[in-house]
């Protein structure tokens, strides 16, 4: 039997899942977990390049990883895990910081914009985090890493260490290839609907969140921006009626062209609690699963300590491997 090609991918624990990322890409994830060997990491480890109040980010990397399983992501099926829980990714990323050039790290277009805005916290980290995200991925001799368009940066360079690496001590690492999945509903934010729905927006009202309440998702939706006239009925110029509409064909499963029908003749007061109506349902069930999980914490811990066993297995072959070439005493 042929083995599975391997996917990877890290989710930075920020707390905060909204409804453009669940149909943008999660809801799209569990679909892969089929065809593919599927790795998905809460990266606990990246997000300490910015301070982090600790209390709130231990609950945010929990939330997180319960949420990956309501989308539907099995830990069954796949391997879903916890950065720090799996050392194996900073004894590995400390190697590969030693194969990683000054200049391609200094060319990183994270590191310049989080430079800008952290400027008061430009740490060795922030600079060196190509080296861990290498290491997250080169670990599992991944073939594939689930990325957005503006990510294949981080691809790029792990490759040109794999490269390296590979050219020096031999066939080592598998070479990775960026993998875009292909991508659900864009959902735009509901208070600039010329913007994408981000959870960095300062107005609350302009995203919705996985975990919102049902009347805090139908407030939002009722207080959304539409457009001059009344119909509901796509246009370049009705940037706000136009992503109204995406986000309920996609809740419901219709074409924007059926939507559109469907409230032929009706108006945005009628159409907005339609919506809201529609993406509560949507979440309800990914809600409520979280909840239960987070109310279980015997059995959450169970599963990611299920996790990192499982990638600590994986990842243990690679180090071990790598640290034989690069010259280590055996312990």
């Amino acid at each position: 039997m042929e083995e599975k090609r391997r996917i990877f991918s890290g989710i930075q624990p920020s707390g905060k899942v909204t409804l453009g990322n669940y149909l943008g890409a999660l809801k799209n994830w569990a679909e892969l977990q089929d065809e593919y060997d599927c790795l998905y990491c809460v990266v606990d480890l990246h997000a300490i390049t910015v301070r982090q109040e600790p209390a709130v980010l231990r609950q945010q990397s929990v939330e997180l990883f319960a949420q990956l399983i309501a989308c539907g992501i099995d830990p069954e099926k796949n391997i879903i895990f916890i950065q720090s829980h799996v050392p194996q990714h900073t004894q590995l990323a400390w190697v590969l910081n030693c194969y990683t050039m000054f200049g391609e790290l200094s060319r990183m277009t994270q590191f310049k914009d989080k430079s800008a805005s952290h400027a008061d916290n430009v740490n060795a980290g922030l600079f060196t985090y190509p080296a861990l995200m290498a290491a997250d991925i080169l670990l599992y001799q991944t073939h594939l890493v689930l990325v957005g368009e503006d990510q294949k940066q981080h691809v790029e360079i792990t490759r040109d260490v794999a490269t390296r690496f590979n050219s020096i001590y031999g066939d080592v690492f598998t070479m990775p290839e960026p993998y875009i999945p292909k991508v659900g509903a864009r959902v735009m934010s509901l208070a600039e609907p010329t913007k994408k729905m981000s959870k960095s927006s300062e107005n609350e009202n302009s995203y919705i969140l996985l975990m919102d309440k049902p009347e805090d998702i139908m407030r939002k939706f009722r207080r959304a921006v539409t457009d001059s006239g009344s119909e509901v009925l796509r246009s370049p110029d009705k940037p706000g009626i136009s992503n109204l509409i995406a986000i309920y064909a996609a809740a419901t499963g219709k074409t924007p062209e059926a939507v559109e029908n469907e409230f032929a003749g009706k108006g945005y007061g009628e159409f907005k609690p339609a919506v809201g109506e529609a993406v509560i349902e949507l979440l309800r069930p990914v809600r409520e699963k979280t909840q239960e999980l987070l109310r279980d914490k015997e059995k959450l811990e169970f599963l990611y300590r299920q996790g990192a066993q499982r990638a600590s297995r994986l990842a243990d072959r690679t180090l071990e491997k790598v640290y034989r070439k690069v010259g280590f005493v055996k312990r």
